[in-house]
């Protein structure tokens, strides 16, 4: 009988979150919205219905752990190296700025000093998941932007777990130190031995499973939960557990693969988890509290961005990534319940803050959604008044880099630099062109021309004199950065070759028809085999023999090749 309920309980919350996601869906609102909306419905505040509230709570939990899980299969060494400092000094200041900013909103508000720093503290940290699912239906997880996003919000989920281990030490009247002390140690000593096995153990038998794709999806699920039990006994989290489960898989050439069948499965848990979160509203304390509801709601939706663009100013980094990134912050973590509820569970807060916290994360979150997705509208929309966080050195080596080049190449980050080396090879001048100042620094180091600056700017497109060059060539798979450099070009009556990539053949087309000569889509025609194609050689070029006549007189008339000479060898 308790099956049979629990069965139909699963029956209707499915049935309900599948209505008003259609109806949301037909007006083109995010569903992440609707998974919420339908949490309200179908919570104690109305109908009701999700009364097992500890198996759906292990099937969000499951949930978060896919999603992370996830995300450490697209993760390796180089990324964490290359976004290593950023993510590490971002994560640090702004839970620390919004802190002390958010304490003085508190107070403000008419709340005491220890309701103000609990509530200040807990609101500082933003949803990993929340992003990661956002910015991975965007398909911006691999664009600067978010990589750093995704690495600040990991330090965030390390501070939260140190903050909480501190809390309870404190409550149970131990030593804080001595508590996360060793906590860290056993967490760092379990990482190297996992990383350890990752170098020789899991390759071998990443491999061996390969054999079924069954028996692979079977080992990858195994590993993670393994990997994430040990982590959490240890003391550091489920969550973090899930995340080292998958970067240690990142560095098998089956990654991809484990990572496509694990998405159905993330996607199905992860709906739980937001309409579970939609359960927790009380609608009845609404009224009561819908000032400091609306007052921390604009805080986090606000506040957080503009402090992490400054933060991002001051590191240097241009005013669209500080933007873009800065809009990943606009909402609070579930670390922020978990921080209450243990203010709760030890005296120090009355439990109304639960409710409160309840309803400015429904507010946050369906708000980010919104600013999330049409973030690069807003950037263009406000570029005026945002210009000004741009780093004064932000065009250093624009002058000495702005002489005329043979190629401009747009975007150094995996494609660009498998092409640059047959590029060089063909074309004396090759001018670089790229959003990361580190990447900038680090081309100059090499000797490699390069310049630091937006390629959707079209004041910084003009100053390095791109009109100038013979081809022009864009790795950043964004349509709208495409689309920007295509209409800035056309209407200067760019007289060069014009290549820039997308990540569909829908967007291809749109690309072809703003005046494009060529559209790099990766799933199509990726940077090896683009780069294999520069050779220019019939002999070596794997790429090549596979081309019918007139596909490679379209490439030789790109690049205003003699094609007779080259198709006689």
């Amino acid at each position: 009988m308790q099956t049979d309920l629990l069965f139909f309980e699963i029956a209707a919350l499915l049935i309900g979150v599948a209505l008003v996601s259609l109806i949301l869906h037909r007006f083109r609102q995010p569903l992440i919205l609707a998974y919420m909306i339908a949490g309200v419905i179908l919570g104690p505040s109305i109908f009701g219905i999700t009364k097992s509230e500890d198996v759906f709570n292990t099937f969000a939990q499951v949930g978060v752990a896919f999603l992370l899980f996830t995300v450490g299969l697209n993760l390796n060494w180089r990324h964490i190296k290359e976004i290593g400092g950023i993510a590490l000094a971002t994560g640090v200041g702004q839970v620390l700025f919004t802190s002390a900013v958010g304490y003085f909103v508190g107070l403000a508000l008419g709340f005491n000093e220890i309701t103000s720093l609990f509530l200040s503290v807990s609101f500082a940290f933003s949803s990993t998941i929340v992003v990661v699912k956002l910015l991975s239906d965007k398909e911006d997880l691999d664009r600067l932007y978010g990589r750093i996003s995704v690495g600040f919000l990991i330090v965030q989920d390390m501070i939260a777990l140190i903050l909480l281990l501190g809390i309870n030490a404190i409550g149970a009247g131990g030593d804080v130190s001595h508590v996360v002390g060793l906590v860290m140690i056993r967490g760092i000593i379990v990482v190297l031995v996992l990383f350890a096995l990752s170098a020789w153990l899991i390759p071998r038998a990443v491999a061996y499973a390969a054999a079924s794709n069954e028996l692979l999806l079977v080992f990858a699920l195994g590993w993670c939960f393994a990997v994430a039990s040990l982590l959490h006994l240890v003391g550091l989290g489920i969550e973090i557990g899930a995340l080292v489960a998958g970067i240690t898989l990142a560095g098998t050439s089956f990654s991809s693969e484990i990572a496509s069948r694990v998405r159905p499965l993330r996607d199905f848990f992860l709906i739980v988890f937001f309409v579970m979160l939609g359960t927790m509203v009380d609608t009845s304390s609404i009224v009561n509290q819908i000032l400091p509801v609306i007052a921390f709601s604009l805080f986090v939706i606000i506040g957080n961005p503009i402090i992490m663009m400054l933060i991002m100013r001051v590191l240097r980094y241009h005013h669209r990534t500080g933007f873009l990134s800065g809009t990943t912050m606009g909402q609070i973590s579930e670390f922020s319940f978990i921080i209450l509820a243990s203010g709760v569970a030890y005296g120090y807060l009355d439990s109304s803050v639960i409710s409160l916290a309840t309803l400015v994360a429904l507010i946050t979150i369906a708000a980010s959604a919104y600013v999330i997705k049409y973030n690069e509208q807003i950037f263009d929309l406000l570029l005026p008044f945002v210009r000004w966080i741009n780093p004064v050195d932000s065009l250093k080596g624009t002058e000495e880099d702005a002489s005329k080049h043979d190629v401009v190449l747009i975007g150094y980050h995996r494609m660009g630099q498998v092409i640059y080396p047959s590029l060089k090879k063909t074309y004396k001048k090759v001018l670089v062109v790229d959003l990361d100042p580190h990447v900038s620094e680090r081309l100059h180091l090499l000797g490699i021309q390069s310049v630091y600056g937006d390629a959707g700017d079209e004041m910084f497109l003009d100053q390095i004199s791109l009109l100038d060059s013979k081809i022009i060539i864009s790795t950043i798979q964004d349509v709208t950065i495409s689309l920007d450099i295509l209409a800035f070009l056309m209407h200067r009556k760019y007289k060069g070759r014009i290549i820039v990539s997308a990540k569909t053949p829908e967007q291809a087309v749109r690309c072809y028809d703003y005046g494009a000569s060529f559209v790099i889509v990766p799933s199509v025609l990726g940077g090896e085999k683009f780069a294999d194609m520069l050779k220019f050689n019939t002999g070596k070029s794997s790429v090549w023999k596979q081309l019918g006549v007139k596909e490679k007189r379209r490439f030789f008339d790109l690049f205003k090749i003699d094609f007779s000479k080259k198709t006689r060898k």
